[in-house]
């Protein structure tokens, strides 16, 4: 709702520059009237006398007042006059919101186009894209974990940093409680009104010294909620192996700790979802997008505009018809 506008200068000092046009019009007027305007003498000035005021005697002093004009209109613009607009309420959604990604080298297989983290990079990327009033971040694992990105509102960091994510960055493995656990650390000190964690995981916990069950006590002393998706076609899945005659594609069993991750889900107030193809991955970001709205309340938010530009432009303008009125009118016998 629109409360006030009101009208400013971010330099109001700069303002008694005005008083230069006092001396300035002060002298204009003194040469005009003590005679001191170029002249000439002739025999006769039965020609050159008129009566009365004429037009041509008052657009004579129109170069000087434009010249006035445009001193007083570009003083003001640097002086930067700004209007503001605040409004009393606002309602915003946002949330603090961590990815937590498994990389590690299982996420190569492909059941997913082309494969499971570039998949799983590409449909983040579309979840970011859609939630513009949340903090997010980003954490990694596989054998260990770290965070390659902090809480930010910063998209096009986050999505950077998304990009550059690769399996073979980190020790090999699945260590879904210290992934958590990593998580639940930019979390715990946030003061959003509703916080999230995102742990994304094709495989079974094989890795790390804190269990994911540790890690699901810590977030649910939070208060933070925790969606898990489980990442895998059903059954096996092709997977690029190496051989003695390069690589080739063998089906694997995909192998997914389902039970943990709806026990992980169920103990913070989340929910587990199991994506076997992009279509589904997709679908599941968005239901969870659906199911993470929180609206907060600002109770003052300024807007502000910025005048200078037509101060300036006034003034540009005064200064071009000045110049044309001296080039092409300006000459006249005194």
């Amino acid at each position: 709702m629109m409360e006030d506008t009101s009208f400013f200068f971010e330099y109001p000092q700069l303002l008694w520059l005005e008083l230069l046009l006092v001396p300035l019009i002060a002298i204009y007027v003194w040469r005009q009237w003590s005679g001191r305007e170029p002249s000439m003498s002739v025999s006769d000035t039965g020609g050159f006398v008129s009566g009365g005021v004429t037009v041509r005697k008052v657009l004579m002093h129109l170069p000087f007042v434009l010249e006035c004009i445009a001193v007083a209109f570009l003083v003001i613009a640097i002086a930067r006059p700004r209007s503001s607009s605040v409004n009393e309420t606002v309602d915003t959604e946002g949330i603090d919101i961590v990815m937590a990604l498994d990389v590690s080298t299982s996420m190569l297989a492909r059941d997913f186009d082309p494969d499971r983290i570039e998949a799983a990079k590409g449909i983040a990327v579309e979840f970011i894209s859609q939630r513009p009033a949340d903090r997010m971040g980003l954490v990694v694992f596989a054998g260990e974990s770290f965070t390659q990105c902090p809480l930010t509102t910063d998209r096009p960091t986050l999505i950077n940093l998304l990009k550059e994510v690769e399996c073979g960055l980190i020790e090999d493995g699945t260590a879904i409680g210290n992934g958590l656990a990593t998580a639940v650390a930019r979390l715990k000190d946030s003061d959003a009104p509703s916080r999230v964690i995102i742990l994304l995981t094709d495989g079974v916990n094989n890795r790390g010294e804190i269990t994911p069950m540790m890690a699901t006590e810590i977030a649910k002393t939070y208060g933070i909620r925790v969606y898990t998706i489980g990442v895998g076609a059903m059954g096996t899945a092709p997977y690029p192996v190496m051989t003695p005659y390069g690589v080739q594609v063998q089906n694997i069993p995909v192998e997914i700790d389902e039970a943990l991750l709806k026990e992980v889900a169920e103990q913070t107030g989340g929910a587990y979802f199991r994506a076997t193809d992009n279509t589904k991955l997709l679908q599941i970001y968005g239901e969870i997008n659906k199911m993470e709205k929180v609206k907060t309340t600002v109770d003052s938010f300024p807007v502000y505009s910025e005048l200078f530009g037509r101060f300036g432009l006034t003034a540009l303008l005064a200064f071009l018809l000045d110049i044309v009125l001296k080039l092409f009118a300006g000459r006249r016998i005194a």
